[in-house]
């Protein structure tokens, strides 16, 4: 397997005929396939010695795991008695269409028999939901705090792959470029509306916290430069991941002012 974009392409056909469901279609959204962690998967199984069948199977199913963490991320937390039938409904596709995602990712794992790769993701899987309580009980006690737990959760997947392949550095990288999208994507919004997109409340004694365009864009530059030290330690086998990332890097972060 390649990483060509008629792969890219391919892959992603390939998981939208999966998760498709006429039912569930008629009520909710149709599912995002992320695809900076698609390519990310791609460009980190594609240089293993796996079978192409095991790679492409490999692939496939992480995707449907995050696709079923998404969809069910998109559950409101909040219960409310008056709320209408047509909201409850709506909540509980949602549930559904997570646990049906899960349900195939178990199921195309299964039939080649590789229960030790269901227990990695299974594994990731709990330590997402683990970290995200913390989001949800507001255990964290700074903005800082709180990013490094985002950047966590976002990665957790493709980290416990790359580990699980034994190329942790992979997943490293994996894990500051997700998070360098991620930023540079709220510091252009930001810019272009001029109003704050990230406002936490309950940071120790602070009512809230607001993030400015120079705040993100030293954490930013901070993130970027970590990136760079982690490709360095790539091997050159993965040229292709290196040429991607280096490609699509954001540039002139220190340019933009203040919104």
């Amino acid at each position: 397997m390649n990483t060509s974009g008629m792969d890219i392409r391919y892959l992603k056909q390939h998981i939208e005929d999966k998760i498709q469901h006429s039912f569930l279609e008629r009520y909710i959204n149709k599912p995002v396939i992320n695809e900076d962690k698609l390519r990310l998967l791609v460009e980190i199984i594609a240089n293993t010695k796996l079978p192409d069948y095991k790679k492409e199977r490999y692939i496939v199913t992480t995707m449907l795991v995050q696709i079923a963490l998404d969809t069910h991320d998109y559950v409101p937390s909040n219960t409310d008695e008056n709320e209408n039938k047509e909201i409850k409904l709506n909540k509980q596709l949602h549930v559904l269409a997570g646990d049906y995602y899960s349900g195939l990712y178990y199921f195309l794992l299964s039939e080649i028999d590789d229960f030790d790769f269901i227990h990695q993701l299974a594994t990731a899987i709990k330590e997402i939901n683990e970290q995200k309580m913390k989001l949800y009980y507001n255990e964290v006690s700074s903005f800082e705090d709180y990013l490094q737990l985002f950047q966590r959760i976002d990665a957790l997947l493709i980290i416990h792959v790359a580990s699980y392949l034994h190329v942790t550095i992979l997943g490293k990288v994996a894990e500051q470029w997700l998070f360098v999208t991620k930023l540079n994507v709220e510091r252009q919004r930001l810019s272009e509306t001029g109003y704050p997109l990230i406002s936490i409340n309950g940071f120790g004694n602070e009512s809230a916290t607001v993030v400015k365009i120079s705040q993100l864009n030293t954490l930013l530059n901070k993130a970027i430069n970590h990136l760079k030290e982690d490709l360095n330690k790539v091997n050159k086998d993965n040229t292709g991941l290196i040429q991607y990332i280096h490609h699509q890097l954001p540039i002139n972060t220190s340019n933009v002012e203040e919104g």
